[in-house]
């Protein structure tokens, strides 16, 4: 059987301890396909990569999520609707062709049930709301999970661009359920609003210093102080204990770090990259086993 290689891409991702996971995986279903994190400067090395006939398949994370998405064959129904690729797979077809999906959404679901309380987490018969700090390409798969699969009418969002929000909501409109999304822009806003059952960060973990950045985190923290507790995930996992995972322990909340993203998403990557037939033996436990292995013993993320 070829070698082939598969590439997580993006800019700073030589920390990512997802390779070992993928090695792992690659083993248990007898293929002699390489996972490695490599590093893109820009769109062009991304693009490289793709179209080389030895890559099997390619995780994309920031910054290209959303700038891959015009350069590639095709795109199916959850990358147009969601508007970002994280997932880039190829046709069977000669010449093969590169397609684009989303699985962020999956990470985020599935951590978010991880420790969503049954009996309080939002439902059909009661929706609720949701809060997303951060308007980029994650963002986007974080709507679309909490909207059209985790109940969330309405969502709000913490970020210091107007800009990109009017994006985000536009993108929104795609969807079939429709949420309500609102941008909360001053600890005034605040007084009122339902609270959230589910928070999401979807940006990097870094000091507030601008006047901007220091109104989000207190907005965050005002609604982290209510009496109402839910579920916060913070995508960011370097470091994995982040400011915001830190806080929300501090004020209650139950906190899944960003590493289990990952691990929920295998098996939809697999399945695009490597056929149905393969990933019937992937060997989950086994996968999971090795990323908690690679999340406690990395001194990059650590």
């Amino acid at each position: 059987m070829e070698q082939r290689s598969l590439h997580l891409v993006g800019v700073g991702v030589t920390h990512s301890i997802a390779p070992q996971m993928h090695n792992h995986i690659a083993k248990s279903l007898s293929l002699p396909w390489n996972f490695q994190s490599t590093e893109c400067p820009t769109l062009d090395d991304v693009l490289a990569l793709a179209k080389n006939p030895q890559t099997a398949g390619l995780v994309v994370t920031m910054p290209y999520k959303n700038a891959i998405m015009v350069h590639l064959d095709e795109l199916d129904e959850l990358a147009t609707t969601i508007g970002a690729c994280n997932n880039v797979y190829y046709t069977q077809d000669s010449p093969r062709r590169l397609c684009g999906t989303n699985t962020d959404w999956r990470g985020i679901k599935g951590c978010l049930l991880e420790k969503a309380d049954k009996s309080q987490r939002p439902s059909p018969e009661a929706p609720g709301a949701a809060l997303i700090v951060g308007a980029g390409g994650a963002s986007r798969a974080a709507v679309y999970a909490l909207s059209q699969h985790l109940h969330c009418h309405k969502i709000y969002i913490l970020n210091r661009d107007e800009g990109e929000v009017r994006n985000l909501i536009c993108d929104a409109r795609k969807l079939a359920d429709v949420p309500e999304i609102i941008h909360v822009l001053d600890i005034d806003q605040v007084q009122g609003l339902e609270s959230p059952y589910y928070v999401v960060g979807t940006v990097p973990d870094l000091e507030p210093i601008t006047a901007a950045e220091k109104v989000v985190a207190a907005i965050l923290e005002w609604f982290l102080s209510q009496a109402k507790k839910g579920v916060l995930l913070d995508m960011c996992f370097k470091p994995r204990r982040t400011r915001m995972i830190q806080l929300a322990e501090r004020l209650g909340w139950p906190a899944v770090e960003g590493t289990h993203v990952i691990g929920y998403q295998v098996d939809e990557q697999w399945r695009l990259w490597a056929g149905e037939d393969k990933v019937a033996s992937l060997d989950r436990k086994g996968a999971w086993r090795v990323l908690l292995k690679s999340a406690e013993e990395s001194t990059a993320i650590n």
